[in-house]
């Protein structure tokens, strides 16, 4: 396994958890200054996964990318 696709692995783990964080705080907010955080933390996941989705497209297109590093991460993200 590459560290540069051990860190793009990391990365799509990281935003799933942005993305989660992100979902509950704004349910649980009790104000505005709160929901502009949380917006700004899921708007940046997003475009954090689109970035990470397409290397990890490019690494594989490359031949670079393992099969058990896309298993390891659907495994962990269910």
């Amino acid at each position: 396994m590459k560290p540069c696709d051990t860190n793009i692995n990391r990365t799509l783990k990281l935003v799933d958890e942005m993305i989660a964080l992100a979902d509950q705080g704004d349910v649980e907010r009790e104000d505005v200054g709160c929901g502009i955080m949380y917006g700004i933390l899921r708007d940046t996941a997003y475009r954090l996964k689109k970035i990470a989705e397409q290397e990890k497209k490019a690494h594989q297109q490359k031949g670079w990318w393992k099969e058990e590093i896309r298993d390891q991460y659907q495994r962990n993200s269910n």
